[in-house]
């Protein structure tokens, strides 16, 4: 299943506090539940005005679905051709 990286421009978003993280986690949890299996919440990272998230999914309209329920914006959704590490280089 395709891989995407989904950049949310969230101003201040380095300032949410942990629990207003958990309580974002958390209702991601829900719509994910509520979308099925065929879409999975990897990871994001916070920086100071963006989310950058990872999820597996069968293609970014679901992604944009999830963004909607969820009521987040997902500016810029990029699929995954190729991962490096610096195994790469070996």
């Amino acid at each position: 299943m395709p891989k995407f990286i989904i950049e949310r421009n969230i101003p201040d978003a380095g300032k949410l506090t942990a629990q207003q993280l958990k309580e974002t986690s958390d209702n991601s949890c829900c719509v994910l539940n509520n979308l099925g299996p065929q879409i999975q919440w990897v990871e994001s990272y916070v920086t100071a005005n963006k989310v950058y998230c990872v999820y597996i999914a069968p293609d970014a309209d679901m992604i944009r679905k999830h963004a909607e329920e969820l009521g987040l914006p997902a500016n810029e959704i990029n699929q995954v051709t190729s991962i490096i590490d610096p195994t790469t280089a070996e």
